[in-house]
């Protein structure tokens, strides 16, 4: 059993750092809610290792080492130096979370160790792999679906959905904290936009062009996630259904500014968090089908299908 010491430190971590999913946790069940902030924490302090303000410095091979030593924790092979790191080990037996998942994830983090650009959106997938598509086969797992293979796939393009969204969001965040830069160049080379423009944090018509088109690559990923949440625990549906509606809003926030995301991060005050949640739980009442009720709710551009990629290059939606 988890010990309150360890939940009430991974909510605070939870709450200081991921306020939107933060406020959608709030409406899953308890025996879901508190594995959530668990892992929630246990993910943020992976990614602090790497992108901490005070391991911006640090070299790339001591950060390496810092999560080989949080790998080894995580999977029980060496003693927790963090109460997280403990809890997270009992939801990872409890749940039946695989070491594969911890691996993929953790392997991503070290590719962020070196590398701060990629070339097309296979790569990010790749790189997405275990930093998205991982966390949402974890959050799954604690969820406990009657059909877990049914409800992975939509679950881990969720997980991207969110993080595409996350890096479209935070572009000039990343350029200044970190040099890096999460727009695929095959999307900026269709536009005529070199990476040292976003570098330099220079927008201008083709920075949008490219932006919109990430927006619809990522809305595909909403589509296809979206639809596999009538496959979770019937309690779990509103909280994710939620949680989508409002990481989405950020579209609507990066479309009102003309996408332009160089300038300032697009946001989602609390005004408009607490409306759409209002909006999101009344069509809910009356209607149970979450594609319908995003649908509704949700500011987005959302296509019809979701096997292609207009621009060119594949989707590769995620399978069990």
């Amino acid at each position: 059993m988890l010990e309150d010491s360890q939940v009430e430190r991974s909510r605070a971590i939870q709450r200081r750092t991921g306020p939107t999913f933060y406020f959608a946790t709030k409406f899953l069940p308890d025996r879901v809610r508190e594995p959530t902030h668990v892992l929630y924490a246990f993910f943020r302090i992976a990614d602090e290792v790497v992108d901490d303000v005070e391991a911006v410095d640090r070299p790339a091979e001591e950060k390496r080492e810092s999560l080989e030593s949080f790998r080894a924790e995580a999977l029980g092979e060496s003693p927790a130096s963090d109460p997280v790191l403990d809890a997270f080990r009992e939801v990872k037996a409890t749940h039946d979370i695989p070491d594969e998942e911890v691996h993929e994830f953790v392997d991503a983090m070290e590719t962020d160790c070196t590398k701060s650009r990629y070339a097309d959106v296979a790569e990010l997938r790749e790189y997405m792999r275990g930093s998205a598509a991982a966390v949402g086969a974890m959050m799954t797992a604690i969820m406990e679906p009657a059909d877990r293979d049914r409800a992975m796939p939509h679950a881990k393009a969720l997980g991207e959905a969110f993080q595409l969204t996350n890096f479209l969001r935070d572009v000039r965040e990343d350029v200044v904290d970190r040099d890096r830069i999460y727009l695929p160049q095959s999307t900026l080379d269709r536009h005529g936009v070199d990476a040292q423009q976003i570098a330099d944090l220079e927008f201008d018509a083709s920075v949008a062009a490219a932006i919109r088109e990430e927006l619809h690559r990522t809305e595909r990923f909403y589509r296809h996630g979206v639809s596999g949440i009538e496959a979770l625990p019937a309690d779990c549906q509103f909280p994710v259904l939620l949680a989508a509606v409002l990481y989405a809003d950020y579209h609507r926030s990066i479309r009102a500014k003309g996408c332009n995301v160089v300038d300032s991060p697009p946001t989602l005050s609390r005004r408009r968090t607490l409306s759409l949640f209002a909006r999101t739980r009344l069509r809910w009442q009356f209607d149970r089908d979450p594609v319908s009720v995003f649908d509704a709710v949700s500011p987005v551009s959302m296509p019809d299908r979701t096997d292609d990629d207009p621009t060119g290059e594949p989707l590769t939606l995620p399978t069990p």
